[in-house]
């Protein structure tokens, strides 16, 4: 059964980090472009972070320089990296993978990061 779990999320002080990991159970994971995805109270959700199957990155410019998105084939996980975290980062973060090809998308249960001033 295909799913993604996500940790790592928790309670840290402004200019803090922390570390997100996603670990997929999916079938030919090499060929998912995975990303992470956030939404805040109130909020829609948006994008964070993405990788390619082929390792090519993008990011929201709100964390451009301060976050950064790794997956490891091997393992079939991927992290996400957050440095110099700021209040505004907080929200519930969720892991995506989305078929290069077939275009099956599935998402993680979500994981809450909350960053205090």
């Amino acid at each position: 059964q295909e799913q993604l779990v996500e940790s790592g999320g928790g309670l840290v002080q402004a200019g803090g980090s922390l570390r997100l990991s996603c670990v997929a159970s999916l079938s030919t994971f090499s060929a998912y472009v995975m990303a992470w995805y956030r939404q805040a109270p109130g909020k829609q959700r948006e994008l964070v972070a993405q990788i390619t199957d082929r390792g090519n990155t993008n990011y929201a410019d709100s964390v451009k320089g301060r976050f950064s998105i790794a997956r490891d084939n091997a393992k079939n996980t991927v992290s996400l990296q957050m440095n110099s975290l700021k209040p505004e980062d907080t929200a519930v973060y969720y892991c995506n993978a989305d078929h290069r090809t077939f275009r099956w998308v599935y998402w993680g249960q979500g994981t809450q990061v909350t960053v205090s001033s």
